[in-house]
């Protein structure tokens, strides 16, 4: 078979990477409507052998913080950032709290991590948190976010799902979702919650967690969800929708960056968050896209597929977006680009 690059570790993307971290500290996220538990959960995760090494970001919304309290006897590094929430008023200082760790590591001031938790406020968009590390180049450079959990109150959960905005978009946006406090809820009502938590995210994961205690490994890696297949859409309140487009023939990259440079150009700001893997024509292994709002991560070609599925696969979380227009877009695109060839 032809080699189309000069070298075999180099692909049109460059290097090609076995995981898409590459050397970068690991990010987990841990977002979740106030008083949903989120504290309980990240201090045993530090009491357990995964959680060793791992540095502490706490957001808090009030003037005295409390929740930095409970961790800090559990993280060696500590740090709290208060009266705001990481969406808005604290984003700055969020940058800052990771370059801090990263200098106050290497000058041995505060003990070697591996590993940062960001436990955001209740109230709390992980949007914008998601554009941090997408916009801060040097900030990517040294992190990228592993896994964003949301928790949810099995007592309350159903509730606040519907009365509050913030809380279906921290379900929405998760990579998996974490029940709590299911020990004090009614099977009816956990069955139910479990229920709209799949209307509202049909691709994460849900794992219930008693009395505070999670499998540490969720932490690190999100849970898989236990379904035959992929939702073709799934409608949300507040105008945000998911699905996925699959395809089963390979993708020609040009077509495809030039369709979604469109679509971020006309409706970037309805683009939440669109991840996926694509079987890019020229590449041997898989191709990682990643988009949120108007803002592109960098592709990254993997050495090999984890499996024998090569279809591309693309998640899209969008506002007022529906898939049907991204397919005649895509389309449209390809059909141009035929052409022109």
């Amino acid at each position: 078979m032809l080699d189309l690059f000069p070298s075999r570790e180099a692909g049109p993307f460059g290097r090609r990477l076995k995981r898409e971290r590459g050397a970068r500290i690991p990010v987990t996220v841990v977002t979740g409507f106030l008083g949903a538990g989120k504290t309980t959960l990240i201090r045993r995760f530090l009491a357990s052998a995964e959680g060793q090494g791992t540095a502490v970001i706490v957001n808090e919304f009030g003037a005295v913080g409390i929740d930095d309290a409970l961790i800090r006897g559990a993280a060696e590094q500590t740090i709290l950032l208060g009266n705001g929430c990481l969406c808005c008023i604290t984003r700055t200082d969020l940058q800052l709290a990771l370059r801090a760790l990263v200098i106050d590591r290497e000058r041995g001031v505060v003990p070697n991590f591996a590993r940062v938790v960001i436990e955001t406020s209740g109230l709390a968009d992980p949007g914008p948190i998601l554009q941090t590390f997408s916009t801060d180049r040097a900030l990517g450079g040294e992190f990228h976010i592993d896994v964003m959990l949301t928790v949810i109150d099995a007592v309350n959960g159903e509730a606040t799902l519907k009365s509050a905005a913030e809380a279906r978009k921290q379900v929405i946006l998760a990579d998996s979702l974490i029940v709590s406090k299911s020990d004090l809820a009614a099977a009816a009502a956990l069955d139910s919650l479990r229920r709209r938590l799949q209307q509202l995210n049909p691709r994460g994961g849900i794992d219930i967690a008693v009395g505070g205690a999670l499998e540490p490994a969720r932490f690190i890696a999100p849970a898989t969800a236990e379904r035959s297949g992929f939702v073709a859409e799934a409608e949300h309140s507040d105008g945000i929708s998911s699905f996925v487009l699959e395809r089963q023939q390979p993708v020609v990259w040009p077509a495809f960056s030039r369709a979604m440079e469109t679509l971020i150009a006309l409706r970037g700001g309805d683009l939440l968050r669109v991840k996926g893997i694509l079987n890019v024509a020229g590449c041997r292994g898989p191709v990682v896209v990643q988009y949120v709002q108007h803002l592109a991560h960098p592709p990254v070609e993997l050495q090999s597929w984890a499996d024998q599925n090569r279809d591309s696969r693309l998640v899209f979380v969008t506002r007022n977006l529906r898939e049907a227009e991204i397919r005649d877009l895509f389309a449209a695109v390809e059909a141009l680009a035929k052409d022109s060839a």
